[in-house]
């Protein structure tokens, strides 16, 4: 790598060469964009020089920050030991095990099996999988169809594609036919007239519906994130999550929390699950499972269905050649074991959390603010013209995407899902620096304000 090379030069390369996920690419062939070249504490810095607090945590996956060297110590050693085999043909590595040992003493009691991937897009896929393989040894073969939510996001290959409900990717991909979407608990954008109670409970039977609707002899499975991440920031209604139980408790229906954001602390909590009290069969994690630092996923596998698959399921045809990579999984039982030593979840639910959401919620005085929303370590801010009637200020989420370039010019990296500006920051903050969130956020609010003529 040639680190002599200028940032214009960088941005010219990466122009001509580089197609970029979830990215406009005629505008950013025409425009190119940021060169991120270090990173330290909550911080990155471009190869134009500017520092920017990290709002998001990286992708929801940096929780402990970009300075943990004994994380990035134990890939190192592990590069040197064993840098891969894989673990197909009755085959594994001690990371492996010793990391799906340390997943089952952090989970609950009915999980004791782990699937390893490299990505939550790929875990989600797996659960497919999974739950068809399981209900076929049941002598169940109909119970194919899954339910999920619409604005969704659990991945973006075609199946995990599927199984989430943002339009814009569904648009340009045929999905599977198998999967179905109902409304999602976002009370603010279509709770209407109910209360935030009534509305749970409301948006919550339109599962049981859909399962009427298709047939419960048909139905597999219901996935969603406790909270949805890349969806908004949905926080559900306290009523939301203990309707969904009962229902896929009584209606046989297998319950897959998606765990990829809301996982390893984000919510207060292990897990998101722990914060609402779910009792899922399947558990998708990946992102902060390893802090980001390097490729690794996987699905909590409840005795419930291992069992089945142990006793009658013979070979189980699905696979990846990383699966369980020495060196992911030498990342994972670091990152791990920096959260038992530091105590940073509890640390963050009990200190920083809280005062995260506090100075946040002063953001609802603002004239553009409609609403904040969050929980744990990460907020949604949305932007409204008027705050009665919530009409937006521009359409198609163009003034939160002004909002949220100016951030980033104010050297704040956040970002932006409709109308909502998003921010997940690392655990490790300070309450000095979520002040410096706060304070930068609200700078950026006041100049989309004063662009669009809101006094």
């Amino acid at each position: 790598m040639d680190m002599t090379a200028d940032s214009q030069a960088l941005r010219d390369l990466d122009r001509s060469h580089h197609f970029h996920p979830f990215t406009d690419l005629r505008d950013y062939a025409a425009h190119g964009g940021r060169i991120v070249n270090r990173a330290e504490h909550i911080y990155i810095y471009d190869t134009d020089g500017n520092k920017m607090l990290d709002g998001m945590s990286g992708l929801w996956c940096c929780n402990l920050g970009y300075s943990q060297h004994q994380i990035v110590e134990a890939i190192y050693r592990q590069l040197q030991e064993l840098p891969f085999y894989n673990n197909f043909f009755r085959c594994s590595n001690q990371p492996a095990v010793e990391l799906a040992r340390a997943l089952v003493e952090i989970t609950p009691e009915r999980f004791n099996h782990v699937f390893f991937t490299n990505s939550g897009s790929e875990a989600n896929d797996t659960n497919i999988r999974l739950v068809h393989r399981y209900f076929d040894l049941l002598g169940k073969p109909n119970k194919k169809h899954f339910i999920s939510r619409k604005n969704a996001y659990h991945g973006s290959t075609i199946a995990a594609g599927s199984l989430g409900g943002m339009s814009a990717m569904h648009a340009q991909v045929w999905g599977l036919n198998y999967v179905h979407h109902i409304n999602q608990p976002h009370w603010f954008a279509e709770g209407g007239d109910l209360s935030p109670e009534e509305f749970g409970v409301k948006v919550a039977r339109e599962l049981e519906q859909k399962i009427d609707e298709l047939g419960e002899e048909n139905v597999a499975a219901f996935i969603a994130e406790p909270i949805q991440g890349a969806g908004g920031v949905i926080v559900p209604p306290d009523t939301y999550w203990p309707e969904i139980q009962r229902i896929c408790d009584e209606r046989d229906i297998l319950l897959i929390a998606d765990e990829v954001i809301c996982g390893f602390g984000r919510t207060g909590d292990w897990f998101g699950s722990d914060t609402y009290q779910i009792k899922p069969q399947l558990m998708t994690f990946a992102k902060a499972i390893t802090n980001g630092y390097i490729p690794l996923g996987g699905v909590m596998i409840s005795d419930q269905i291992a069992d089945v698959l142990l006793a009658h399921g013979g070979e189980f045809t699905h696979g990846l050649t990383y699966s369980g990579h020495p060196a992911s999984c030498a990342a994972g039982l670091a990152t791990l074991q920096t959260l038992h030593k530091t105590n940073i979840i509890q640390t963050a639910a009990d200190n920083i959390a809280p005062h995260f959401q506090r100075r946040l919620r002063e953001l609802e005085s603002h004239p553009i603010v409609g609403q904040v929303r969050g929980r744990g370590m990460f907020a949604a801010v949305e932007l409204v013209r008027d705050k009665g009637s919530r009409e937006r200020l521009a359409p198609d989420g163009q003034a939160a995407v002004y909002c949220r370039d100016r951030a980033n010019s104010n050297g704040l990296m956040v970002r932006q899902t409709g109308d909502a500006m998003i921010t997940a920051p690392p655990l490790v903050s300070s309450t000095a620096e979520i002040d410096i969130l706060v304070e930068k956020l609200h700078q950026a609010l006041d100049e989309t304000a004063a662009h669009y003529g809101v006094n």
